[in-house]
C-alpha cells in the first residue's frame, strides 16, 4: 500500500484505450468507443473478486458511503453508528444524507466495540457503520448479530482493508453493503474512486441510479432515459476506471508483498518487550496493509513516534494527535461548523461530542502507532526497516 508504488505499463495501456477512443465519460457515445468500457470492465472483475453479485463504481470513497447509505432509504433523522477512530469521510457521508451520526467506543480491534454499539441502540438507529481501518475489521460476527437481532441494516466501510476476509469472506461481503476508496493512497487506486458491493438488487439497482443523477439506464438512449427518483452526480470517469482495471489484476501481488513486509516488520517488533499488537478477530485476516501495534501507555506511545521519526522510519502515524482520522482532530465536527444550515434532524439529535465521554477510546487510541506496509521496498530495505523500528522503540521503553 499504496498501489501507485507499482504503477506501470499496464496502467498506462489501459488508459491509452481510454485517450484513443477519445471518450472520457462512462455512459453514451456507444459508437465512438471502440469497444472500450472501462467501468463495466472493472465492475465485472471487482464483483467476482470479491465474491458478490453487484458492484457500482462511483467517484470516491466517500461517495461510495453515500451512495450505499442513499441505496438503502437512510435519510433524515435516521441514527447510523460508527467508530471514533476513522476518516472524516464516515461522518461527512452520513451528514450528506441528513442523517445523524452516532459515535462511539472503538475497542482493541481499533473500530467498533459491540457493547458499545448495542447501547447506542434507539429507535431511530437504522444502520451499523464499521469501518476496518488499517487493513483489519472489526468484530463481525458479533455486529452481525447486533444488526440481525434489531434489524438494522450493516455497512461495511472496507476503504482501507481490501483484500482482507472474515469468515472466508472478502471484507465488504459480510454485511448488507459494502464500500471501497481507490484513492491515490489505497491497496489499489484509480487515482480517485469508489465501489460499492452487495448482494441485494434493489440496493444495486437504486446505487446505479442515484450515483448518476436518477438515471435508469434502461436502453441505448441516454437522452431518453427516465428518473425513477432524485439522484446526484458521483460518476467515475472512464480514465480513472482504466487505471483500476490494470490495479485490479495486481491485487493478489500487492497481498502478497504486503504479507510479506509486513510479516518481517511483525517479527521484529514481536521482540519487543512492552509492545502487543492490535487484536484479529478469530476467522479474520488482514490484508497485511499496516502494522498496528500498542505501547504501555500514551505518553511512552508519543515518545515512540518522535524515536521513529528520528532514526528515518517514516509513514509512522500516531493518531490520536491526527486531524483526519479520530475525532480529536474534528474539532469543525464537533461543533457543528458548516457553511450553510444543517438540517434540524441533525441539530436538534446529535450527540454533544464535546462533552460525551470517549475516554476508553482514547485509552486505545494515545497508545497506538501504526507503520504502513510499502510495496515498493525491497526484502533488504523492509528488513532494515524492521530493525530500525524495533531499536527506536526500545530506546524509550
Amino acid at each position: 500500500m499504496p498501489g501507485f508504488e507499482l504503477f506501470g505499463n499496464e496502467e498506462r495501456n489501459e488508459v491509452n484505450d481510454v485517450l484513443e477512443s477519445g471518450v472520457l465519460m462512462r455512459y453514451g457515445f456507444d459508437g465512438m468507443r471502440n469497444g472500450h468500457w472501462k467501468a463495466k470492465e472493472f465492475e465485472t472483475a471487482f464483483a467476482k473478486r470479491m465474491d458478490t453479485k453487484h458492484c457500482q463504481l462511483v467517484s470516491s470513497g466517500t461517495s461510495a458511503l453515500t451512495v450505499a447509505l442513499a441505496a438503502a432509504g437512510v435519510g433524515a433523522g435516521d441514527e447510523v453508528i460508527m467508530p471514533t477512530f476513522t476518516f472524516v469521510a464516515s461522518f461527512e457521508s452520513i451528514m450528506a444524507l441528513g442523517a445523524v451520526p452516532v459515535l462511539v467506543d472503538i475497542d482493541d480491534t481499533l473500530t467498533l466495540d459491540p457493547v458499545a454499539v448495542e447501547k447506542a441502540i434507539t429507535s431511530k438507529t437504522k444502520c451499523i457503520m464499521p469501518v476496518h481501518m488499517c487493513g483489519s475489521m472489526a468484530d463481525l460476527a458479533a455486529l452481525k448479530r447486533i444488526s440481525n437481532k434489531h434489524n438494522l441494516l450493516l455497512l461495511e466501510d472496507a476503504c482501507q482493508a481490501i483484500g482482507g476476509s472474515f469468515e472466508g469472506k472478502p471484507l465488504g461481503a459480510y454485511g448488507d453493503l459494502g464500500c471501497f476508496s481507490f484513492d491515490f493512497v489505497k491497496t489499489i487506486t484509480c487515482g480517485e474512486g469508489g465501489a460499492v458491493i452487495t448482494n441485494n438488487e434493489t440496493y444495486y439497482i437504486n446505487s446505479d441510479q442515484y450515483q448518476d443523477h436518477g438515471h435508469d439506464h434502461i436502453g441505448k438512449d441516454r437522452g431518453a432515459e427516465t428518473h425513477p427518483h432524485l439522484g446526484y452526480n458521483f460518476r467515475i470517469s472512464e480514465l480513472n476506471a482504466a487505471v483500476g482495471v490494470a490495479q485490479l489484476r495486481k491485487l493478489d501481488d500487492f497481498l502478497a508483498i504486503q504479507k510479506r513486509n509486513y510479516t518481517i516488520i511483525r517479527k521484529a517488533l514481536s521482540k519487543v518487550d512492552g509492545l502487543t499488537f492490535r487484536r484479529v478477530p478469530v476467522t479474520g485476516v488482514e490484508n497485511y496493509s499496516f502494522v498496528n501495534f500498542f505501547l504501555p501507555n500514551a505518553e511512552v506511545a508519543e515518545k515512540a513516534h518522535s524515536a521513529l521519526s528520528e532514526k528515518g522510519v517514516d509513514a509512522c502515524f500516531y493518531w490520536f494527535k491526527n486531524n483526519w482520522h479520530y475525532i480529536n482532530g474534528w474539532e469543525h465536527f464537533r461543533n457543528l461548523k458548516s457553511l450553510a444550515p444543517l438540517p434540524k434532524e441533525i441539530k436538534t439529535q446529535i450527540q454533544d461530542l464535546n462533552t460525551t465521554d470517549f475516554s476508553k477510546s482514547d485509552a486505545i487510541m494515545g497508545r497506538t502507532i501504526s507503520s504502513l506496509v510499502k510495496l515498493s521496498l525491497t526484502e533488504e530495505q523492509v528488513r532494515e526497516r524492521a530493525t530500525k523500528m524495533a531499536q527506536a522503540i526500545q530506546s524509550v521503553l
